[in-house]
């Protein structure tokens, strides 16, 4: 296929579900990890239209929902320093802290500002000499390759007044975290396909062979995702336990090598607390030595220590794969889009924003 229609095409979607529902024989839990493959199950009402033997749960594919509150709460407290510029995706402002969220720290007088690139935060440190600019940098691995191309052209344009928050987390580390867990029940993967493409596909072999789960690397669209259902359904029923590529036309083995090489010149591996989930080991990125004049944490000497998250918010469970969004009390009633008490419901790859804007409740 060569065209975006061609994989919105109902008659393929058709003969992919007529393919799923003629090999299904067994009960089978996938788990998509990713948030854009979450809003388009959802919003396309593939989940309903599976045989019922299939349960579609959803991972911690979603950069906004696993940022600690710890995070949050140093980004709102180097927001309310004097002198700082706090920058951002959208997405981040109204995610819970400790306390309040970023947004109503603006709405309180810090000077936080929606950007759509870290470059344009260089940029802004470059026309503002006496202020510190820092960008809040969270994302997988989608994201980091720009954040930390801001650092490099920073540093070679001799911008001292740039720093970043990192809050970069890594799909592999988490992938088999969720596989370790006691009360696993995962039986294969829809591996992120934006991730991928970045990273490539060789860190997904071991995973595969030591824990027996088929993955499957899928893209976003309708057809894409019922193909990937349709492999990993067919790796299960003939009990194989592969490492497949739907996504090839983005999607190569190797991955972006220029993308990654900036990453690991710029970028260590560290352990990484996950929301709702708890600390995963080598799971997450933090501004390396060489340039540690960029890292905001040391810069400002941040200090925040844990932060202890809402009790009534179950999407640690969501992202293990254990309960799905309608299981929450609080859904569509304490919280909203609006009016958020976890960061699946605020995020626009969150599954809870997902069946609150998609899923028929009635």
């Amino acid at each position: 296929m060569k065209y975006l229609s061609e994989y919105r095409n109902p008659e393929i979607v058709k003969e992919y579900l007529d393919k799923i529902h003629a090999i299904t024989t067994r009960s089978w839990t996938l788990m998509e990890v990713c948030g854009g493959q979450t809003h388009s199950l959802v919003k396309n009402g593939i989940i309903e239209l599976l045989p019922e033997k299939i349960n579609i749960v959803h991972g911690p594919g979603c950069p906004v929902c696993v940022t600690g509150v710890a995070v949050i709460d140093e980004a709102l407290w180097l927001a309310a320093q004097p002198g700082v510029i706090l920058c951002s995706f959208g997405d981040m402002l109204r995610v819970p802290g400790s306390s309040k969220s970023l947004l109503e720290a603006k709405a309180d007088g810090a000077d936080v500002r929606i950007l759509y690139s870290p470059l344009e935060a260089v940029d802004l440190a470059i026309k503002n000499p006496d202020k510190e600019i820092v960008f809040f940098a969270v994302g997988f691995e989608t994201t980091a390759p720009a954040n930390a191309l801001s650092i490099v052209h920073a540093y070679k344009q001799g911008v001292k007044n740039y720093s970043i928050l990192a809050s970069h987390v890594l799909v592999p580390p988490a992938m088999e975290a969720i596989l370790d867990d006691e009360e696993n029940r995962i039986d294969a993967f829809l591996a992120a396909g934006h991730v991928c493409t970045i990273m490539g596909m060789e860190e997904y072999y071991p995973i595969a062979e030591k824990f027996k789960t088929p993955i499957v690397v899928t893209g976003f669209e309708p057809v894409d995702l019922l193909q990937g259902i349709y492999m990993a359904v067919h790796q299960l029923e003939k009990g194989e336990y592969k490492v497949e590529n739907q996504y090839a036309r983005y999607v190569h083995r190797k991955g972006n090598e220029m993308a990654r090489d900036v990453m690991n010149e710029v970028f260590s591996v560290t352990d990484k607390e996950w929301r709702g989930i708890g600390s995963i080991p080598e799971s997450g990125f933090e501004v390396s030595e060489k340039y540690k004049n960029y890292n905001a944490r040391l810069k400002f000497d941040i200090n925040i220590g844990k932060a202890k998250e809402n009790d009534t918010c179950i999407s640690g469970d969501i992202m293990k794969g254990l309960k799905k969004p309608l299981d929450c009390p609080n859904f569509g009633k304490a919280c909203t889009p609006e009016h958020p008490i976890g960061a699946p419901m605020v995020s626009s790859e969150g599954s809870c924003a997902a069946y609150y804007h998609y899923m028929n409740m009635e």
